[in-house]
């Protein structure tokens, strides 16, 4: 029992003399977070009062002047042989400056840098191929750039809606400046345009419409691949199979031929999709101006009796089914009017004013012939609007009635 006592006695007196220095302890750590909390206060006055004055000073001052480093520039006047040089897209200040620098124009990336974070407009600059001066200050090379209509020499090269690959050729030669048979010859070679397999072959309605930036200096062959991988990344978006691309061009190009209302696109698609799987009235056969006057070379107007004559694989008075190919380059609007076809029983449909663009749909050739009267009287009231102004968008077919086909006419 005494052992006991004598344990619990000392182990009661080393408590008391544990709880004789806490508050020493405590008394230690007040003192430490005093002098935290007196030492963040002064910080917090020097953030506050010092800091800004500092971030003011540096904005006012280029970094080359705060280091003592004076930065290489062109002086006024020491203005050399202009070069051509090319500002891709996206590029940032410090990327126009490289491009600058390796031609010459500026004498540093740091002398056009200055002037690019200092000039408001540098902003404007657009991507491009400029001709500038070579050994100009940074200063100058920022004006010129964003003078773009002076100084952008870039052709530029727009593809409408609907335009035949031939139509696309032309063109290129034209605002290239190059012969037609290099721009030919460049189409024929479908690797190195980058055309797709499913092609076979032909760029036809591979041509993205819109509207395309080219360098003086830049090759058919790059033209014409930029303008194909805009298609396949268009149809890449869509989530078209590899497999489905062709034929939804070439129908596509067909809706894109035939009207140029797009309050009707979906209408018309629909009316492609019965015929080709009608086997009562048109036996598949689709009877489209569009296709026959492809065949024949013609962009437009009325199919002549020697062209619904003309046997090849694009009539389509005379061979059921799609043509081999595109019969034009489609838009995107028509291009959607295939993936998303209206519901309706039609195999026929004419437009009805040629002013207002107004379009009939029907499911009998009696109801066609109803609505085909229409038009005929619109143009006995409207003596003006001749045949030619109905050829531009499609024309009607002589004979249709006889031969059960579509009116495709704006």
């Amino acid at each position: 029992m005494g052992d006991i006592f004598d344990a619990f006695s000392e182990d009661t007196d080393e408590a008391q003399e544990s709880s004789k220095a806490q508050p020493k302890r405590r008394k230690k750590r007040g003192r430490a977070a005093a002098v935290i909390v007196l030492v963040l206060a002064v910080l917090a006055g020097i953030t506050y009062t010092v800091l800004p004055n500092v971030r003011d000073w540096i904005s006012n001052n280029p970094v080359s002047e705060i280091l003592g480093d004076e930065v290489e520039d062109y002086e006024e006047g020491e203005e050399g042989e202009p070069a051509r040089v090319t500002i891709p897209v996206g590029s940032t200040g410090s990327d126009m400056a490289t491009v600058l620098y390796d031609n010459d124009v500026v004498k540093s990336t740091e002398a056009f840098i200055e002037a690019f974070n200092a000039d408001t407009g540098a902003g404007s600059i657009q991507p491009g191929t400029y001709e500038l001066p070579t050994k100009i200050p940074g200063q100058r090379a920022v004006e010129l750039l964003q003078d773009y209509e002076n100084h952008r020499v870039d052709v530029t090269i727009t593809i409408p809606e609907g335009f035949t690959a031939q139509q696309v050729h032309e063109r290129i030669a034209n605002l290239m400046d190059v012969p037609l048979d290099d721009v030919l010859a460049a189409a024929d070679d479908s690797e190195a345009i980058g055309l797709p397999e499913e092609a076979e072959g032909n760029p036809e309605g591979w041509y993205k419409p819109g509207q395309y930036l080219v360098s003086p200096d830049a090759e058919v062959e790059s033209v014409l691949r930029e303008m194909i991988s805009a298609r396949v990344s268009q149809l890449n978006s869509l989530d078209i199979a590899d497999e489905d691309r062709q034929e939804l061009l070439i129908k596509a190009s067909i809706l894109e031929r035939e009207v140029n209302t797009e309050q009707y696109y979906s209408q018309v698609a629909r009316v492609i999709e019965n015929r080709l799987v009608d086997t009562a009235s048109v036996n598949g056969r689709l009877q489209m101006d569009s296709t026959v006057l492809y065949g024949v070379g013609k962009s437009g107007g009325i199919p002549t009796g020697e062209d619904l004559a003309n046997d090849n694989p694009y009539n389509s008075y005379m061979y059921a089914g799609l043509p081999p190919t595109p019969i034009g380059n489609p838009g995107i609007s028509a291009i959607e009017g295939v993936l998303n076809p209206a519901d309706g029983d039609w195999l026929y449909f004419v437009t009805v004013d040629l002013h207002t663009g107004e379009t009939l749909f029907a499911a009998t050739l009696e109801e066609h012939n109803a609505n085909k009267a229409q038009l005929d009287a619109w143009l006995e009231e409207n003596p003006n609007y001749g045949r030619e102004d109905v050829s531009e968008v499609g024309g009607e077919t002589d004979g249709a009635e006889e031969t059960e086909g579509t009116e495709g006419e704006e």
